[in-house]
This record gives C-alpha cells, sequence and structure tokens, in this order.
C-alpha cells in the first residue's frame, strides 16, 4: 500500500476530490494547513503598511491506497491541481507497511 500526501491550492480541493472519486477513490483525510516552498511568501500591504506573509494557506490531502492505484491517484492529483503558477504544491508518495479498520480490524487492503 502507499500512502499519498498532497498539499495543494485551497480552491484545487473540490477538482481533485472530484477526480479522485472518478477512479473509485473514496476515502481520504483533508487539512488545513499552513506554509511556503520555494517562493517564500510574499508581501502585501494592510492600511499603509508593507509586510511579509511567510505562511501561505494550503490544503493537506492525504489517502491511502493499494499499489496499483497510487500512480494513477498521483496522475489525478496532479493533473486536477496544476494552474501552472507558482505555489501548486507538491506531492508526496511513501510506502505503509500495515492498515488496520478499527471497526471489524479488517487488515491490510481490505482496511482501506
Amino acid at each position: 500500500m502507499k500512502k499519498v500526501e498532497a498539499i495543494i491550492k485551497p480552491f484545487k480541493l473540490e477538482e481533485v476530490k472530484d477526480s479522485l472519486s472518478e477512479l473509485g477513490i473514496e476515502g481520504m483525510t483533508v487539512t488545513e494547513v499552513k506554509g511556503f516552498g520555494r517562493q517564500k511568501g510574499h508581501t502585501e500591504i494592510y492600511r499603509g503598511s508593507e509586510y511579509t506573509v511567510d505562511f501561505l494557506p494550503k490544503i493537506k490531502v492525504e489517502l491511502v491506497v493499494a499499489d496499483n492505484q497510487a500512480a494513477a491517484a498521483v496522475s489525478a492529483i496532479v493533473k486536477s491541481a496544476k494552474t501552472g503558477k507558482i505555489g501548486d504544491g507538491k506531492v508526496f508518495v511513501s510506502n505503509v507497511e500495515e492498515a488496520i479498520r478499527i471497526r471489524t480490524e479488517e487488515k491490510g487492503e481490505a482496511a482501506v
């Protein structure tokens, strides 16, 4: 199994969710996060004073999928989250050794 973590722009969440649903991927965890990458934030002017916004609002989407679904899930996320502008985000894929559904005690891919 693979864990796919994607950091995306907030307004792209619905598109990402819809594209994953089309693949049959239903379960995911979504968290509102703040961060920055290479762009290191930006400056804004508020009431005449300039200040730096270091941490930009982002959405973190996490899902665990079977090994054979990982490439399709990553492709769907990248395609639906991409705007072509700086700050589109990142996708991380890591191995998951075990998953257990608490209610039924199912293990492995059956638990996902």
